[in-house]
């Protein structure tokens, strides 16, 4: 048999011919680097096999124009994309076998006997069938509320003064209370004032709450702006009820009297609870 081996790399074609040995120990070759070898070569005389080893420089247009001079000629390719596209492509061109390079050798050897008796060798899935069309969708009926704004966040603000306002979106962008008070011109004071009736109000224990609950952002991630220590039950936004800054046990927590308070029952807090000395010492002496 006589073989036509097609590739720009000389280790390439001796793989190939080393291939080829198997089908024909005694076989005889044609080693071209390009398609003008190629013409040549069948010129002389018309080989059994064109075994290609594709690669990007070639065209399937010089395969149509070899089949067109040589109808009885039989080329197999050797490619790594055998993709239905380009199957289809070689396969039209007059390529009877389309071999994916990866493939086990001997699986090319046995691909490449079935190309010499003249049948036709593809990969399993070169030429699947493409999905079917899908229908186009309707055209959507343009929406009626389309050209409207799109909704804003409703704030829980729960009814805070224009004050109030002002501070939290002081506090919103961050500033300090020193920072609040010259800005809007009152007293830190006023401002911690404001403050506590804010956190009261939204029901948030700390700056950071404050802030989320007044932008709606109520999430299950507010939780982790508690600290783990806290004691202290959750408050129900809505409902009246002072948020202590520290924990406490009601049972022994005592607001302090006023300094002018001038009830005599309850004992001050300088008054020790046992007089000092010993009346009935002083009687004796």
């Amino acid at each position: 048999m006589r073989f036509s081996v097609l590739n720009s790399d000389a280790e390439r074609r001796d793989g190939l011919k080393a291939l080829l040995r198997q089908i024909d120990r005694q076989a005889r070759f044609n080693e071209a680097q390009d398609w003008r070898q190629v013409d040549r070569a069948l010129r002389r005389q018309l080989p059994d096999l064109l075994v290609i080893d594709w690669q990007d420089w070639m065209s399937t247009m010089e395969i149509r124009r070899l089949l067109l001079e040589h109808p009885s000629l039989r080329v197999a390719v050797l490619t790594d994309d055998t993709s239905p596209k380009c199957v289809r492509n070689l396969l039209d061109k007059g390529v009877l076998g389309v071999v994916l390079r990866d493939t086990d050798p001997r699986l090319i050897v046995r691909a490449l006997e079935i190309v010499l008796l003249g049948g036709h060798y593809v990969p399993a899935g070169a030429l699947a069938l493409p999905p079917p069309p899908q229908p186009e969708p309707a055209p959507r009926q343009p929406d009626v509320v389309a050209n409207k704004p799109p909704p804003r966040r409703t704030r829980l603000a729960s009814g805070l003064s224009p004050r109030q306002e002002q501070i939290m979106r002081c506090v919103h962008m961050g500033s300090t209370n020193k920072m609040i008070a010259r800005t809007l011109g009152i007293s830190e004071g006023t401002v911690k004032i404001h403050l506590a009736s804010i956190f009261q109000q939204l029901g948030a224990p700390n700056r950071a709450a404050a802030v989320a609950l007044y932008n709606g952002w109520l999430s299950a991630q507010l939780e982790v702006l508690r600290s783990d220590h806290d004691s202290t039950p959750r408050p129900v936004m809505g409902q009246p009820g002072v948020i202590p800054l520290r924990a406490r046990n009601p049972a022994t927590f005592k607001y302090p009297l006023p300094a002018n308070d001038a009830t005599d029952t309850l004992p001050m807090a300088a008054e020790p609870t046992v007089p000092f000395g010993d009346p009935g010492s002083e009687e004796s002496s």
